[in-house]
């Protein structure tokens, strides 16, 4: 009963967001909107690992920076098109989150978060460190990793052929196409057994090893199946932008994204897109205030942790839960 009535939300909620750029055509508009797309898929992908799981991974930036890098490689070394390398690369950072996962199996808490930081720190310092010539072309020295300039023109989806100077119209169709998969994924893994399983080792991680739920699968399946839309959304993001630099593994991106977990309710189905949604909203509104923006965002996140601890959408839920006779 719950999974039909997250799929017919969904469902609504894609029908809203198809209707969109008929009635707000405009393009900055659209281009904000289909950034909401990517970071909507990272935070509901990250609330699986985060809120469903109950790892406090930090590694999500790093998992979305290597389906970004992996697919701008792929482009500008092997000139691949952009539709085999976006699914190549999220393959690729589902094996690159497998082995966090392996690293992290013996650790709990704020031990996994300090890892999971690290590692990202690692990735961050290879690539802006990485100087020696791999390639020479016309532009000047071209490291392995691209560098502090990063990487550019590697390919794009070809929309700019075909639609000429709507081609972000189709682009924000592929990003609603590909947050729709990642909802329908994330409430197939918490509606199921396996998000049962999930919050069983969350809750009573003793009780549930005890009945046979195994640690080690779990923690691992969980990092993996993550993974996949996070790298897919880090491609998107690559090819929509053009572009992909150091600044993917961004400490202010990372915790700008996890508090629209927090705002929206952690461990909820529709939270972290609500949190989203919010967040960028504030942002949007506050960016005529320079410093002063950080600060409001910080207000703002510190007063919803405050007076609505469980994010909008489980403050929502509780209220609602204790209205219901017993």
């Amino acid at each position: 009963m719950n999974m039909r009535r997250d799929l017919l939300i969904g469902l609504g909620l894609v029908i809203l967001f198809a209707l969109v750029p008929a009635f707000i055509g405009m393009r900055y508009f659209v281009t904000q909107a289909t950034l909401f797309f990517i970071w909507g898929i990272v935070v509901l992908q990250w609330n699986l690992v985060l809120g469903v799981g109950g790892i406090f991974s930090l590694a999500q930036m790093a998992l979305f920076a290597v389906g970004a890098y992996a697919t701008a490689m792929f482009g500008y070394y092997f000139n691949m098109p952009m539709i085999l390398a976006m699914p190549l690369s999220a393959l690729a950072t589902v094996a690159v989150s497998t082995l966090v996962g392996l690293a992290c199996l013996r650790l709990k808490g704020p031990y996994v978060a300090l890892l999971t930081l690290a590692v990202a720190q690692v990735l961050y310092l290879l690539i802006v460190n990485d100087t020696d010539c791999f390639t020479n072309p016309p532009s000047g020295c071209m490291p392995l990793f691209g560098g502090v300039r990063g990487f550019t023109r590697f390919g794009d989806l070809g929309f700019r052929d075909l639609f000429g100077s709507k081609w972000y119209v189709a682009d924000y169709y592929v990003g609603l196409g590909l947050l729709a998969l990642a909802a329908v994924f994330s409430i197939a893994i918490m509606r199921g057994p396996m998000g049962l399983a999930f919050q069983a080792l969350r809750d009573n991680p003793g009780c549930a090893m005890a009945r046979g739920v195994s640690r080690f699968k779990y923690q691992l399946w969980v990092f993996a199946l993550s993974a996949f839309f996070t790298g897919l959304a880090g491609s998107f993001y690559a090819v929509h932008f053009a572009a992909v630099g150091p600044t993917a593994f961004s400490i202010s991106t990372l915790l700008f994204l996890l508090s629209m977990i927090v705002v929206g309710g952690m461990g909820t189905v529709w939270g972290p897109l609500l949190g989203a949604l919010l967040l960028m909203a504030a942002d949007e509104a506050m960016r005529e205030f320079g410093d002063w923006r950080d600060i409001g965002l910080g207000l703002i996140l510190a007063g919803f942790v405050i007076l609505l601890p469980k994010g909008v959408l489980g403050s929502l839920q509780s209220a609602l839960a204790r209205l219901k006779p017993r």
